[in-house]
């Protein structure tokens, strides 16, 4: 289990979040949802060791932990694909460069299969420039898993993919972590794809960032959006959005009228 106590962060004057607290059981499926910059992938930072929290402690498995560097694997919104190897050879770099070495024959038997599960059989000898961002996407998944680690953290890596390509990778997703058993915790600022994927969902306000409110659909997976308990869940997690005092992007003024909730279940940012 990852617990997260009383973490906090600041830039300056500017509190990203002070007294952060939050909790993912193993091999749950958790979403975090709140409006763009509020502080969420600062968080995951702290949490990879990318940027270190200003204070607070960050539990894996009852052990305390500087960060979660060698328990978990990072995916983030860019694929980050090297554009001179080709998907095979940037799938197999957790392989090569890790701190847990893989026999080389072993671990190209498993990205082949990964790729057989993802749809990208046949594409291994292609490179980043001559497949599809989506294709890309799933590659970056693929690498992620190669890591082997028991949490995945997940930082909107959909959200820059067109709607049908997202609802194929949210099926291969869950496809994933039934197959796997992994415990993955998500950030992102689509409410509907949350309640698509999670298995728990906490509301974030803007920053300082809190949980306001956590939900649990009981609609067994794969999900329909159109059940009446998603759409309730929907409609009262954007009610919490809407009065709220400040929804803003950490990198303005946090001020309300820099952001704005849309009709589909987004929060996008003015201006930014």
């Amino acid at each position: 289990m990852l617990e997260v106590i009383g973490a906090a962060k600041s830039f300056g004057s500017r509190t990203i979040f002070s007294n952060f607290t939050l909790k993912v059981e193993p091999g749950e499926f958790k979403v975090l949802v709140g409006p763009s910059g509020c502080g969420k992938s600062t968080l995951f930072d702290g949490l990879t060791g990318v940027a270190a929290l200003d204070r607070g402690q960050i539990t894996w498995k009852g052990k305390e932990l500087a960060h979660l560097r060698n328990h978990a694997a990072y995916m983030q919104q860019k694929d980050l694909l090297l554009p001179w190897f080709t998907l095979m050879e940037n799938s197999l770099l957790p392989a090569i460069t890790g701190r847990k070495k893989q026999d080389k024959t072993l671990a190209r038997q498993r990205a082949a299969s990964l790729f057989h599960s993802m749809g990208l059989k046949d594409f291994e000898a292609h490179y980043p420039a001559q497949v599809s961002g989506g294709m890309r996407q799933r590659c970056a998944l693929v690498r992620t898993l190669m890591f082997e680690r028991e949490l995945i953290l997940l930082d909107e890596p959909l959200s820059a993919l067109d709607a049908i390509t997202r609802r194929e990778l949210h099926s291969l997703l869950l496809m994933l972590q039934s197959e796997f058993n992994q415990t993955i915790l998500m950030i992102t600022h689509d409410i509907e794809e949350a309640l698509i994927l999670g298995d728990r969902i906490c509301l974030l306000s803007s920053c300082p960032m809190g949980v306001i409110e956590e939900f649990t659909p009981k609609s067994p997976q794969p999900r329909a959006f159109d059940t009446p308990e998603l759409i309730d869940i929907r409609v009262r997690a954007l009610d919490r959005l809407r009065s709220l005092n400040s929804i803003g992007p950490i990198g303005a003024t946090c001020n309300p009228k820099n952001s704005k909730i849309t009709d589909d279940g987004g929060v996008i940012i003015n201006g930014i």
